[in-house]
């Protein structure tokens, strides 16, 4: 897994930056400047990171992957790719096999069952790949 440095150094690629506000729940108010990140000032000085753990950033993912599954079922192109950003980014904190996974197809589906598979969750799609012209618009 990777450290806390070396995640600092990610290239982010939500345009909304969902990625990098999941990843700000695991960081210090310092970690969170080097990123750009300010809290409003009624927060300052209050923010707790959740401790950087495997068993942490799996719950974390879990959601965001359920997320994603949803937003590409539903077929929100905008809301799906940028789940397929976050989940992506945790991937590749973990490094366990799927950081280099690059393949988009149908808002994101494969990712999402990949790592779906990969740590036991939720997989609504099944035995598909993600990739059948059925999920597309």
């Amino acid at each position: 897994m990777k450290t806390i440095e070396q995640v600092l150094s990610y290239q982010f690629e939500a345009v909304d930056g969902r990625d990098v506000s999941r990843l700000a729940d695991f960081l210090t108010e310092a970690q969170m400047n080097k990123l750009g990140i300010e809290l409003k000032d009624e927060y300052k000085g209050k923010h707790e990171p959740k401790p950087f753990t495997r068993e942490n950033i799996l719950e974390q993912l879990k959601s965001d992957v359920d997320f994603g599954f949803q937003k590409a079922l539903d077929q929100r192109g905008i809301s799906s790719s940028l789940m397929h950003s976050v989940v992506k980014m945790w991937n590749w904190i973990l490094e366990e096999g799927l950081e280099d996974f690059e393949e988009y197809a149908q808002y994101g589906l494969p990712l999402f069952r990949a790592t779906a598979l990969k740590y036991g969750f939720d997989n609504p799609i099944g035995e598909d790949t993600g990739a059948e012209d059925k999920y597309g618009s």
